[in-house]
């Protein structure tokens, strides 16, 4: 058992306040999106077994059966196959989708045949890996999850009063749920630059004071003249309460909008962009990987175990499992243990983690700090707080 000490990414989309008031730090003024837990290269987590800090990456490829797990490493190799964040947006984040593994794996050997640079800006494929996700909220939570019915989205542009937008809506309206949402995006996302940049223009103004249509023109206000802005409105807006979580499959197009919440996905940086962004846009592949339907966006709540109170939430994804304990002072200790390796997160109040060979290490988490469990060791946690628990589902 081990603390972490972990890495803040400074992305512009992130809140200049909500993390420093989770970790109990003074606000630098510069915005601090996303504290990362984990052995991701991008920014793994730090661990000191008495001989100096050392990347958490590094110490599991020492031993990765002994770290993770025989279960772990036959299934996902010798890497910690998940990442925990936590994820502060102050400004929405890109309208992005995921592919599944098949998709994958032929993008990430398509572009390493072509030769594109694994940091090329114009790459969509960084590894062979899907990259589903779960975010769980710790404070009222926006976001934008999969399609709408067409005839919604229909109504929804048609409510604006915007001649641009009529061509679209009548599509919506007119055609196959699946063949009218293809034809709509593609549509948006390929039109003259300056063209849609005018009619967003006048979208934006159209929705400005309009309770309804706030999450729009707020998205407009950051990225002005954005196409994402009318794909946006293709999709479910969704608010979650803290506890209420939302599982993003391949396929699914989403954004987050603002909030502070606990993100866990498959260790993987593969990511295709419709939007919000100045970043590479390829719309071909993109077009390839969305799942064009409508769907509801399912929010999650945890499933309560009757005998040790672990809050489950249920996903299909096999490289995490995430779950949530409410620490009661004087309630008995809980055990965890598991197969695989273990980061547990404090959130609120603190908890207490006992374990090590005799029993007697012990570390108290405060919010926003951290611990990494390897596999098969036993660890007591108690204390008044809520601990989040990441491991895979093995």
């Amino acid at each position: 058992m081990d603390r972490l000490d972990n890495t803040v990414r400074p992305y512009a989309w992130g809140s200049t306040t909500a993390l420093p008031e989770l970790l109990g730090e003074t606000p630098t003024g510069e915005p601090q999106a996303e504290l990362w837990m984990g052995a991701h290269p991008g920014a793994p987590s730090r661990i000191d077994r008495g001989a100096g800090p050392r990347p958490l990456s590094d110490v599991i490829a020492d031993d990765p059966e002994g770290e993770l797990g025989a279960p772990s490493v036959r299934a996902y190799g010798p890497r910690l196959p998940f990442l925990l964040k936590l994820l502060a947006a102050g400004a929405p984040l890109s309208l992005q989708v995921h592919p599944d593994n098949d998709q994958a794996a032929a993008g990430y050997a398509d572009e390493e045949a072509r030769g594109v640079p694994l940091d090329a800006p114009h790459r969509n494929y960084k590894d062979a890996s899907h990259k589903p996700e779960l975010v769980c909220a710790l404070t009222p939570f926006e976001g934008l999850c999969g399609f709408r019915h067409p005839r919604e989205a229909a109504a929804l542009l048609e409510g604006l009063g915007v001649d641009g937008l009529k061509p679209y809506a009548d599509i919506l309206r007119a055609r196959p749920e699946t063949d009218a949402l293809r034809e709509v995006l593609t549509a948006v996302l390929t039109a003259d630059k300056d063209e849609m940049a005018a009619t967003v223009a006048e979208a934006a103004e159209a929705a400005a004071g309009r309770p309804e249509y706030a999450v729009y023109a707020d998205i407009a206000q950051h990225y002005p003249g954005d196409p994402g802005v009318l794909a946006a409105m293709l999709l479910n807006h969704v608010v979650l309460r803290p506890g209420e979580a939302l599982f993003l499959a391949a396929g699914v197009p989403h954004a987050y909008l603002n909030g502070l919440g606990v993100e866990v996905m498959a260790n993987s940086d593969n990511v295709l962009r419709c939007g919000l962004t100045p970043k590479h846009v390829d719309v071909p592949e993109l077009l390839r990987i969305v799942r064009f339907a409508p769907t509801d966006p399912g929010v999650l709540r945890p499933e309560a175990d009757p005998v040790t109170g672990e809050e489950i939430y249920d996903t299909p994804a096999g490289e995490f499992r995430l779950s949530r304990y409410t620490l009661v002072p004087g309630a008995a200790p809980h055990s965890l243990r598991a197969p695989a390796a273990q980061i547990l997160l404090c959130t609120a109040g603190t908890a207490v983690a006992r374990g090590g060979e005799d029993g007697t290490r012990e570390l108290t988490l405060a919010p926003g700090r951290s611990a990494y469990v390897p596999a098969d060791e036993e660890v007591h946690v108690s204390g008044d707080g809520t601990l989040f628990r990441a491991t895979v589902a093995v």
